[in-house]
This record gives structure tokens, C-alpha cells and sequence, in this order.
């Protein structure tokens, strides 16, 4: 089955979808994106990638390029040309063509989208059954984090460091000692008298929707909530800890840096959080 990319209005074959070299997502990271996993042939959390989606361009200034309803008719008609039952399908709106100046362009430049599609095996990812280690860095990103922009590369730098060290993930640390996220997902812990803690909204960090989720399902099993900053000592201290995403779900973290969690073994409440999504993914969450 060949596989198609969506290009600014049309359906191509994956090895031949192109942008133009003068795209200011290209040129400036001038652009926005969104990742929304895919299970069972079903969309997980939708309309909570939609409404970020949104906010991001609006707080880029940028125009959104097509109503939601013609961006959920895409991403169908893009996973179906795909076969995509399970997997992620990636969203890209840039603010178009234009002659390379730092200035925006004209306001009748419209924005240029991108959607593709990668197929995931979530059933046979070892990470939630035998848990990953993360280590941690200084956080050297921009302040606003809440935007979920295409100029990643501190975030890359970060990961790539992870991956030399073996690792699923880098959890990033202020300059107070505070760990904000990691490079790819939110950062949470449970303390030693079983609060699940999380960093609360802000410019710190992305407001991730699996988080948003992942806090309401929380409350629903009983377990207690604290949203605030936790330093590295803490974390080393926990119970247990997790990286939350699109792609990670509800993922139990064993080790961090040197510091071994618990038996170095996925816990109790990660687990029971994780089946509590993987629920929720199939039922209330999927559309």
C-alpha cells in the first residue's frame, strides 16, 4: 500500500510531498503543530488537539487555514488512505510562503499545512511494562512553552542527549532547580505520601492534553492531586514518576539519572493510571 501525505490541499504520495523552500516554517520555525494518536481506528482526544491546535496559531498570529470539521474529515481521509489503525497522525500549519524577511508577510499569504501519518504497535511497547529511565538537563528552551511550536531544537539537543545515555527521555530543570517537562511529554511524580505531582499550567511548560487527561482520571481513581513545581531531589526521593504524552500515554519511569525508583520496577499507581487511559482510549476518549 503506498503511503500518502496531505499538502496544502491535496493528497501525495509520501516520497513526493514537498513544501516550498521559501516556507517560513522552514526558514523561521514559524509554525505550529499538533500529534494525535490514533487506536482501534479511532482519535484519541480530538477535540482537546484541536483547541490547542487553535490557540497555538492564535497566539502566533497565525490564521487557522481550514474549519476543524474539514481538519477531522482530513485526518480520516488521510489515515484510511494509509491504513492506519493504530499510530499518530502529525499536523503542520506554518505561516506560508513568502520572501524571506523576519517581518510577517502580507495577510493574504495563506498558511501552508502538512499532515502525515506513522503506524504504532502501542500492544507491543515494552516501556509500559518494564518502565524507562530518564535523566535530566538544564532546561534551555524559549518562554513560551505553551505554544506547541515547530522550533524544537533545544528539545532535540535534549533527546539526542537522552539517547546517548540510554534513555527514553530528558526531563529539563530550571534555573531554581525545578524540573519543568521533558522533551516530548509532561513530567510527574508521587511522593512519598502518594500525591500525584505535576508542574500546574503556565508558560513553563506545554499544556499537554494527555496531561489534562491524565488529571481527571486521577481524581476519578481516588488519587490525590498536587499541581506544583517539584525539584530534582524530590523526584530522585519518589514513589514512582511518569512521562505523559500522545505517544507515551501514562509511561512508568524506573530510574532517573543514577537514582533507582522503588524496586526499578513499573508501581502500583502507574500502572493503575495507565489502565485507566488505556480505558479511556477506547471508550470515552476515542472519536
Amino acid at each position: 500500500m503506498p503511503r500518502f501525505a496531505y499538502v496544502n490541499g491535496q493528497y501525495r504520495r509520501h516520497n513526493e510531498a514537498a513544501v516550498h523552500i521559501e516556507d517560513r516554517g522552514y526558514q523561521f520555525a514559524d509554525g505550529i503543530y499538533e500529534v494525535v494518536t490514533v487506536m482501534n481506528n479511532k482519535l484519541i482526544d480530538e477535540e482537546g488537539h484541536l483547541d490547542r491546535l487553535e490557540r497555538s496559531l492564535k497566539e502566533l498570529q497565525i490564521a487557522m487555514p481550514m474549519s476543524r470539521q474539514v481538519f477531522k474529515m482530513v485526518s480520516r481521509e488521510l489515515a484510511r488512505r494509509n491504513g492506519l489503525d493504530n499510530g499518530l497522525i502529525y499536523m503542520q500549519v506554518t505561516r506560508g510562503v513568502a520572501p524571506r524577511n523576519h517581518a510577517f508577510p502580507a495577510a493574504n499569504v495563506p498558511p501552508a499545512v502538512v499532515m502525515t501519518t506513522k503506524r504504532m504497535n502501542f500492544n507491543k511497547m515494552k516501556k509500559f511494562t518494564e518502565g524507562v529511565s530518564v535523566i535530566t538537563i538544564p532546561d534551555q528552551r524559549w518562554e513560551r512553552r505553551d505554544i506547541k511550536t515547530v522550533a524544537l531544537l533545544p528539545n532535540c539537543l535534549g533527546k539526542q542527549k537522552a539517547t546517548e545515555a540510554g534513555s527514553y527521555e530528558a526531563w529539563q530543570v530550571d534555573g531554581d532547580g525545578y524540573i519543568t517537562e521533558g522533551t516530548s511529554s509532561n513530567a510527574w511524580i508521587l511522593s512519598k505520601d502518594k500525591k500525584l505531582i505535576t508542574r500546574p499550567l503556565s508558560n513553563d511548560i506545554l499544556h499537554g492534553i494527555t496531561r489534562r487527561t491524565v488529571l481527571q482520571l486521577a481524581a476519578e481513581e481516588g488519587i490525590e492531586v498536587e499541581e506544583r513545581a517539584f525539584t530534582v531531589d524530590e523526584a530522585y526521593d519518589a514513589l514512582e514518576a511518569y512521562a505523559t504524552s500522545a505517544t507515551s500515554f501514562v509511561t512508568p519511569i524506573v530510574r532517573i539519572d543514577d537514582k533507582v525508583l522503588g524496586n526499578g520496577k513499573p508501581g502500583h499507581f502507574g500502572q493503575k493510571l495507565l489502565a485507566a487511559y488505556t480505558d479511556y482510549a477506547e471508550g470515552a476518549g476515542a472519536s
